[in-house]
């Protein structure tokens, strides 16, 4: 196992007594759409964590990999300005959350951060997050997913 995703499983057992079940591809699940194919599911089952930065704050927006973030209804959320919402560096998000694009998982950030999980993903038995690398997921039910990174349930999405 990837040394990056053992340390996401690790980080799981420890702070949340969750074992994760890391599943890797070595030829990568960068996409949503790659990380459907790898696995065999819908991907609107794949639980991309993308963050934002929110009038200055970064913000964890868990999405199905089916839908678009709506820039517009995070800045609802948020209370600020639309203009003041954009996609974070991937400097920034290393730095906050120890994770590097591609491999953000939904929880186990170095920060804690505000978390909102699409509501479209409620609608599943189990979704797949990314476990630490681009190439390693994970398998879990929505409202574990919830819990853990203590997201607020919103609608996100375009």
């Amino acid at each position: 196992m990837h040394e990056r995703a053992d340390e996401f499983r690790e980080c799981a057992r420890e702070k949340f007594g969750f074992d994760v079940d890391v599943h890797e591809f070595p030829e990568g699940t960068k996409t949503a759409a790659d990380a459907a194919e790898a696995v065999g599911c819908d991907v609107a089952q794949i639980a991309s964590s993308l963050v934002f930065r929110a009038d200055g704050d970064l913000v964890v927006v868990v999405t199905s990999g089916a839908n678009r973030v709506s820039e517009a209804k995070l800045a609802s959320l948020r209370d600020v300005d639309e203009s003041d919402v954009s996609m974070a560096d991937a400097d920034a998000i290393r730095d906050a959350l120890g994770w590097s694009i591609g491999g953000v998982p939904p929880f186990c950030h170095d920060t804690d951060l505000s978390v909102y999980l699409d509501e479209t993903l409620t609608e599943f038995d189990t979704v797949w997050g990314a476990a630490g690398t681009p190439e390693a997921v994970f398998p879990l039910d929505p409202e574990t997913l919830r819990e853990l990174s203590d997201a607020t349930v919103a609608d996100v999405t375009e």
